[in-house]
């Protein structure tokens, strides 16, 4: 027997876990918010003037560790209809593909956020969810409530005096500290949800991060993949966001969505966001049939993977 998403079923029954096509690196371009978009196509067009360069690097750095002339790259960009819903996805699309091309940028895949909590009639959320793994920090009390309960995730051991015992003296303040730390802690405490475990509220750095396993090949159900892009030109993009695939391949001679690593260049905003999303990222056990799977795929065309999914993300903040 064996276990699958912490149920115990007979080995012949495991799901087999299906390939998807993977390039050799996803470039995120950036994420865009209703504050970016209603201040209008010189935003946007600032945009993608600042991140121009930065693609541009990260293309000739993978052709430079792969020793190939082309390798297989493709462009991605978010788009937030999670948390704020703005205009209609034909015009925002619209948008952001003309400002892209007055910048010599090409947009091969476009997302929504809510793509990251709900699709194709499964909560992609709840099964990365699922596969939290968080560690107990040493000397850990119980005091806390597990993840699944507080939907809070930490790097470490929270700061505080904690319980004393009855009739004792009160006891000394004790600093955070970091699980795997290095001379000093860097501790990080992250939100995962709101509201109740069973209608949960998601956060962006939850999101973002499974965004990132997205974008890495890594995510399954039932051995199957789950939001695959659909191809449609710009025009053909639905007038409503609740009909709106969650990605949209707007080029048809792109590489594949998804990619052996993944680089962003984002604005320095993002920054402790994408701090959050790797610390959720460090404490996410993917299924170890697709992580084999992909690795071994990449092993084939003479690439080292890094184990660790964390390592196979790389950004550039302006």
């Amino acid at each position: 027997m064996t276990a699958y998403d912490g149920v115990f079923i007979e080995q012949s029954a495991t799901p087999v876990v299906r390939k998807v096509p993977l390039a050799h690196l996803s470039i995120e371009l950036g994420h865009l918010y209703v504050d970016d978009f209603a201040a209008g196509p010189a935003r946007l067009a600032a945009q993608f003037d600042a991140v121009r360069p930065w693609a541009d690097a990260a293309r000739r750095a993978c052709a430079d560790e792969l020793e190939q002339r082309s390798p297989r790259v493709s462009t991605c960009f978010l788009i937030d209809d999670y948390f704020t819903r703005f205009g209609t996805p034909r015009a925002v699309i619209g948008d952001l593909v003309a400002a892209a091309e007055t910048a010599g940028v090409k947009i091969d895949y476009v997302a929504r956020e809510s793509g990251c909590a709900t699709t194709d009639g499964v909560d992609v959320a709840t099964l990365v969810r699922q596969h939290l793994v968080a560690e107990p920090p040493e000397g850990d009390n119980g005091s806390r409530p597990p993840t699944a309960v507080s939907g809070w995730l930490s790097n470490g051991e929270r700061g505080g005096a904690g319980p004393a015992s009855a009739m004792a003296a009160p006891r000394e303040w004790q600093p955070p500290r970091q699980s795997a730390v290095q001379n000093h802690s860097i501790f990080v405490d992250v939100e995962l949800w709101s509201g109740p475990a069973e209608q949960p509220y998601w956060s962006c750095p939850f999101l973002a991060a499974v965004w990132q396993l997205q974008r890495l090949g890594l995510i399954r159900h039932l051995g199957e993949p789950v939001g695959d892009p659909r191809r449609m030109s710009a025009a053909e993009v639905p007038a409503e966001w609740e009909q709106m695939p969650a990605v949209v391949q707007l080029n048809p001679r792109a590489a594949p969505f998804r990619a052996y690593r993944t680089f962003s260049a984002l604005a320095s905003r993002f920054l402790p966001v994408e701090l959050a999303v790797r610390t959720i990222l460090s404490q996410v056990a993917v299924d170890a049939a697709v992580a084999r799977e992909v690795r071994e795929r990449a092993a084939g065309e003479g690439i080292d993977l890094p184990g660790e999914v964390v390592d196979r993300i790389r950004y550039a903040f302006g």
